[in-house]
């Protein structure tokens, strides 16, 4: 596959030589260097790691998993969940390695399946940044009324409703992008501070609730339970089927495993990023699990009843810890460094946002591109990407019932974002791609792209099932929405990025 030449640089004038091998790889794909150039290794694997933020969807989605199937949900459900998560990141990690740019997924499926596949991999990706972002807010607001003012300050907060919500969201969204226009030195420092937090805090946690268990039955988390309908509060609808049931509570994974796309999408602003990019990604999946699993086997094993726990629906973490032995200072400690912890996993995902917007932007993939890929040129962060993101992002919680058909939503939509890539690559390798990073699967490849996209498929499938069939429309209405316009109008208007030979 070929490439242009540095002459041919977006924005560049000729004959301006790049002066490090992160800015001559950036040139060979079309683009100058334009963001600040600032992470490391471990910042690029901070950001990923501070999206997936097993204290937020183990947090928060740990009633969906808990309630479908049990104990098993958890021991069984998490591990094979896991299993595909990590095949897909593999699969995205060895792309990454090859094409390390901003929005990079967008990138990946234009060059490797054509620029109408990559078009169409942006606004899955896009949405789905949305939606998390959105949906991760709307946690930070629940998680800090439920756990900080009612249980560390002791104010009622049984009459708050939709306009402290949306208040409270607009409050957290802003500061979130304050931080972000400020420059990534400063979210880099943030989402760092994240890294240890999450986990400090989920050792923690992880440690008091299992020294003041009960008992400690280890059987727990390989007994089947079917606990949808009423004896699941509700979070479930009721069914016969204990298959299904697991297949349900799948949605913990594809949730909470998930954003680690934030490392590819901060690739422009990662330092030697064709090793870093794949690194960051993968790490942070594989240190999530690891870590997720161990907190939310904790909060099985804790519970003083299971068939009591499960009735709880999503109070069932405030009932867990408020049962606790332990003792209150630590309990008040937890939740607020909870809540910080859930504020920087949003204040992540909002950067993602904001590169995606600002690399689709970049090769006129949205309205008003002209202003959504503007740089500033002191803080060298998308400034206008970042407000518009941040308005795309409070916009989206308005919706009443936001977290579970945005959690929901955000996931089915990133991992269909995820697998479009890698299915791209599996078909043009060794043909249109042979061009490849540092980061290589070799015989591997292959193999590993068939089950990522199955993997992944499976996750997506989870997301849509009952009681979250809204998020099947949105994807159903989005394909067909997409496939009208292409045709209409973008397949003879919109460009693609100018790194590539595309196959139409």
């Amino acid at each position: 596959m070929s490439r242009p030449e540095v002459s041919d640089v977006q924005g560049s004038s000729a004959g301006a030589a790049p002066q490090t091998n992160d800015e001559r790889l950036l040139a060979s794909m079309g683009y100058k260097q334009e963001l600040s150039r600032r992470m490391s290794g471990f910042s690029n694997f901070a950001i990923s790691f501070s999206i997936i933020c097993i204290l937020a969807g183990g947090i928060t989605a740990f009633p969906n998993g808990f309630t479908a199937a049990g104990g098993a949900s958890i021991g069984i459900g998490w591990p094979l969940g896991v299993i595909f998560a990590v095949v897909v990141a593999l699969g995205m990690g060895q792309i990454a390695s090859a094409f390390p740019t901003a929005g990079g997924l967008y990138h990946w499926s234009s060059i490797l399946g054509g620029r109408g596949w990559g078009w169409a991999t942006a606004w899955f990706n896009l949405l789905g940044l949305v939606f998390v972002t959105a949906s991760v807010n709307v946690g930070v607001y629940s998680l800090f009324r439920d756990l900080v003012l009612g249980n560390v300050f002791g104010v009622d907060v049984s009459k708050f409703g939709l306009p402290q919500q949306i208040l409270a969201v607009l409050i957290i969204t802003g500061i979130q992008a304050f931080c972000n226009y400020r420059g990534i030195r400063l979210t880099t420092l943030l989402t760092d501070f994240s890294g240890y937090l999450i986990f400090v805090v989920a050792a923690l946690l992880t440690a008091a609730l299992l020294i003041y268990a009960p008992s400690l039955d280890f059987s727990r988390l390989f007994t089947f339970h079917n606990y949808t309908g009423d004896a699941g509060g509700g979070v479930w609808p009721a069914t016969s089927s204990l298959p299904l049931a697991f297949l349900g509570g799948l949605i913990l994974v594809c949730y909470t495993i998930t954003g680690f796309d934030a490392s590819a999408h901060t690739s422009e602003e990662t330092q030697d990023a064709a090793r870093n990019v794949p690194r960051g990604m993968i790490q942070a999946v594989l240190y999530s699990s690891v870590f997720g699993f161990i907190m939310i086997a904790a909060f099985v094993l804790a519970m003083p009843s299971l068939d009591e726990g499960a009735k709880q629906g999503y109070g069932l973490f405030g009932w867990l810890m408020g049962g606790s032995r332990m003792p209150g200072f630590l309990k008040e400690v937890l939740y607020i460094g909870i809540v910080i912890a859930n504020f920087l996993c949003g204040l992540a995902c909002l950067t993602s946002t904001s590169r995606m917007i600002y690399a689709f932007s970049r090769d006129g993939g949205l309205p008003y591109s002209h202003l959504l890929k503007t740089v500033h040129p002191q803080y060298r962060t998308p400034g206008p990407a970042i407000l518009i993101g941040s308005v795309l992002v409070f916009a989206a919680t308005l919706y009443a019932p936001a977290f579970a058909v945005l959690a929901a939503g955000s996931a089915v939509l990133l991992y269909i974002s995820y697998i479009m890539p890698v299915a791209a690559g599996l078909l043009a390798e060794g043909k249109s791609w042979t061009h490849f990073g540092p980061f290589r699967l070799g015989a591997w490849s292959k193999p590993v792209a068939v089950l990522g996209i199955l993997g992944g498929a499976v996750l997506a499938y989870v997301g849509m099932r009952p009681p979250f069939q809204q998020v099947a429309y949105v994807v159903f209405g989005l394909i067909i929405a997409l496939v009208a316009v292409w045709y209409a109008a973008e397949t003879r208007r919109f460009q693609g990025p100018p790194a590539a030979n595309f196959r139409e």
